[in-house]
């Protein structure tokens, strides 16, 4: 496919104001670490909550979707979905303590909450283990994405695509900082779901849709529109609903949606201006990336249904792709070759969008571990302000380059899915309750680390035999891995001495600042709840009225609004 000179036009500015802002912002994001990781700690929670957002809704998100709902329906979003309770707890409990522990990453909680030489060996190593293998591995995913974009609508080899997509992405990253990837996320956001949510209305309109009552009473759709499993088949409701609200949210580690909050999600609270700003911001981005965002990928996703209604239809469509890129995630990228000039541009660029504000909140959280958690901790304590700018834009373009490499050898977006969530299948309970229980120290978390990788990476060598030692279901390969986590981690932490008295004393009085650690806790409890119901009712309202199905969608808004006006009314002494 050809792009238009409107096309170009729509992409090429794009590019030029988002070079523009890493320009601008240089001189001031470099003048310390700070402000190149943390943008002074100053952002307003509208800014950062949507910065959120835009990371989160990667060039592979609306893939993974579709591919999630052309083999298991609507449903099968649940795997995702279930993240809201992690985001939630985050919102309502651990938001105002990550802001108010002032540190630069959420890796210095370490030798905050622990001590000894233990503390700081797995600070410098979770550095490397999550700043730089883990991250390297999340980025890698989009590459992918990028490159199976480039296949299909400009005929782009791997390397081609990964070179136009990755080059601007790097420039910006390292010459604005934090501040400039947050600036960009907000415009490549309003891209971003003006393109999706355009392209769906586009699609659907098609004269092979036949538009939308048309799509969802169509026969291959509607077997894929419920938005529950099918309650009667244990075999479909307990992977897809039970195992994902019952044991996956509280118990993985999860990019994005770690339990207590981690990672790029806790570097936006540690950049805002106060505690209520962190909350807010967090809040923001739960319900935008629950409630909001969702639907046009899944209605394009129907529609590839319609149009290409299995791989092998998907492969004639393209026969000179390769064919290691035809799987369920390639659809969402083959519907966009429908679209007209003008809206392919624009499209096309809300997902350079999405790409670009992916990679660069990763280029920069990452970076920030290489910089602060391990350069100037083990390596040059006296590093100048200067000199660390230098090293975290330095390490920046080498992950850039080594993602890169390895996107070329994955093959779909879900595969690195469910290897990330079995990775950090049973660290998830750890990381909720290292903030209260003193029995935690460094070797719980080194064990939980170690025994959930040793185990993902047994269940993944298994799959990939040509005769498998053992076959167990994906869900309980998940299952199994959190409990056998879960009990290694505990066991150590009552067999294992807790951290000095004094360190647990200096971390309760600036957590905590002597206030009970179950202040409030009804409160808290009540806004998380209200939260939950209130933003699934907006999920579920929204498909239901798509479905055309009016009193269902009625119920769910009034619920939602129900919600939102007692959270509003509450709300201050929520967040105490």
């Amino acid at each position: 496919m050809q792009l238009e000179p409107i096309d170009w036009g729509i992409l090429i500015a794009f590019f030029a104001i988002s070079l523009a802002v890493g320009l601008i912002v240089s001189k001031s994001s470099g003048k310390s670490s700070e402000n190149y990781f943390l943008s002074g700690r100053n952002m307003p929670w509208w800014l950062l909550g949507i910065s959120m957002v835009a990371t989160t809704f990667a060039a592979d998100t609306p893939g993974l979707v579709a591919g999630i709902v052309r083999k298991n329906g609507v449903s099968g979003n649940w795997i995702w979905w279930a993240f809201l309770l992690t985001g939630l707890l985050t919102v309502f409990f651990y938001a105002k303590l990550w802001r108010r522990s002032n540190i630069t990453t959420d890796l210095e909680f370490y030798e905050l909450r622990y001590d000894g030489k233990s503390a700081a060996f797995l600070r410098g190593f979770r550095a490397i283990y999550l700043g730089v293998i883990f991250n390297i591995l999340i980025m890698a995913t989009v590459c992918l994405a990028a490159i199976k974009i480039g296949h299909v609508l400009f005929n782009f080899s791997a390397v081609e695509s990964l070179l136009i997509s990755c080059s601007i992405t790097v420039l910006y990253s390292t010459l604005g900082g934090l501040k400039g990837v947050l600036i960009t996320d907000f415009i490549q956001f309003g891209i971003a779901i003006t393109g999706s949510v355009w392209a769906a209305i586009y699609i659907v309109n098609l004269p092979e849709i036949g538009g939308l009552d048309t799509l969802i009473t169509t026969e291959i759709v509607q077997k894929s529109t419920p938005i529950f499993p099918d309650f009667s088949n244990p075999s479909e409701f307990i992977p897809l609903l039970v195992i994902p609200l019952a044991v996956q949210w509280w118990s993985v580690w999860y990019p994005g949606a770690e339990p207590g909050g981690g990672g790029y999600i806790v570097q936006r609270m540690l950049a805002a201006k106060n505690e209520k700003h962190a909350t807010l911001a967090s809040l923001l981005f739960n319900i935008v990336h629950y409630a909001v965002r969702p639907w046009p990928w899944i209605i394009i996703a129907f529609a590839s249904l319609v149009l290409f209604p299995n791989i092998n239809s998907l492969a004639e469509a393209y026969p000179n792709l390769s064919p290691e890129f035809i799987k369920d995630d390639l659809a969402y990228a083959a519907m966009l070759s429908y679209l007209p000039a003008g809206l392919l541009g624009l499209v096309i660029t809300s997902l350079v969008a999405a790409f670009m504000s992916t990679i660069s909140t990763h280029l920069n959280w990452g970076s920030s571990y290489v910089v602060n958690d391990f350069y100037v901790r083990f390596i040059k304590p006296k590093a100048s302000q200067s000199e660390q700018v230098l090293i975290g834009r330095a390490s920046t373009l080498i992950m850039m380059v080594i993602a890169g490499f390895l996107a070329l050898i994955l093959e779909e977006a879900q595969d690195a899915f469910n290897l990330l969530l079995q990775i950090g299948a049973g660290t998830g309970l750890l990381f909720i309750l290292r903030w209260f229980w003193k029995r935690i120290n460094p070797y719980s978390e080194i064990t939980a680390m170690l025994v959930s990788f040793l185990i993902a990476v047994v269940f993944f060598i298994n799959s990939k035999l040509e005769v498998a030692l053992f076959n167990i279901a994906q869900h309980w390969q998940l299952v199994l891995g959190v409990i056998i986590t879960t009990i290694s981690w505990v066991a150590v932490s009552l067999i294992t001495q807790p951290s000095k008295p004094e360190t647990l004393e200096k971390f309760n009085a600036l957590i905590f600042k002597q206030d009970s650690k179950f202040k409030d806790v009804r409160f808290k409890l009540l806004g998380f709840f209200l939260s939950m119901f209130g933003i699934y009712a907006a999920l579920f309202g929204t498909g239901y009225f798509i479905y055309n199905n009016l009193i269902l969608a009625s119920i769910s808004f009034c619920v939602s609004l129900v919600c939102a006006i007692i959270i509003y009314f509450n709300w201050k002494k929520i967040i105490l």
